[in-house]
């Protein structure tokens, strides 16, 4: 019998570093895929169906809606965006470890259908850094600035919603602890108690009664 895989989701506030430390991450273990969203925008130059995203049109996906066919989705701007349920769970089912790198609100919304998930909150080391983060990307004006620094300090108030914290102080420490806690949750007792510990063909059943 195959192992079910893991669902290890990512997010924390705009600026923490959560998209470069899943490329690292993606880059240190082969082994591990990233989840693809769907949505009912356009295709935009260079994107790649199936890659960047799934692209569908609104009847598919209020279609989806309503057979329960997302772990979350969302309206932005007149297009939905959403997590396939039927794609994640057959890549977990298969094996495969799966990251899902996603905002807050969407990471709740996935803990409460996918409780066995792994939940990872990622913090820059002070929010002094956070906020020189954001300036770097030089696309904020002064006002959205304020206004992303505020929703920032909104969002650590869920923190202890999730498994992990982890603070992004160098990407090459986050990414070895992000590494720890992958090995970590494939070690639980519960993640095999099934496979093994219940089983009459599992391994103390084989070591004691054989």
């Amino acid at each position: 019998m195959v192992d079910k895989g893991l669902l290890i989701v990512i997010s924390g506030p705009s600026g923490a570093g959560k998209g470069t430390l899943c490329k690292a991450l993606l880059n240190k273990r082969c082994d591990l895929s990233i989840s693809v969203s769907m949505t009912t925008r356009s295709p935009r130059a260079g994107e790649v169906e199936g890659r960047n995203y799934f692209f569908v049109d609104k009847d598919k996906f209020e279609s989806m809606i309503e057979k329960n066919g997302f772990l979350e989705y969302a309206c932005v701007y007149d297009n939905y965006y959403g997590t396939p349920r039927e794609y994640v769970e057959n890549l977990v089912n298969s094996g495969k470890d799966v990251i899902l790198e996603i905002d807050i609100q969407g990471a709740l919304k996935v803990k409460e259908v996918y409780p066995e998930g792994v939940f990872i909150f990622i913090l820059p080391p002070s929010m002094e850094e956070l906020k020189n983060r954001i300036k770097k990307r030089g696309s904020e004006t002064e006002e959205s600035l304020i206004l992303r620094f505020k929703s920032a300090y909104k969002e650590l108030n869920y923190v202890s919603k999730y498994n992990y914290v982890v603070i992004n102080d160098t990407v090459d420490n986050s990414v070895e602890k992000l590494h720890s806690i992958i090995i970590a949750e494939k070690c639980r007792v519960d993640r095999y108690k099934d496979s093994i510990l219940n089983s009459k063909e599992g391994l103390l059943h084989e070591q004691f009664y054989d």
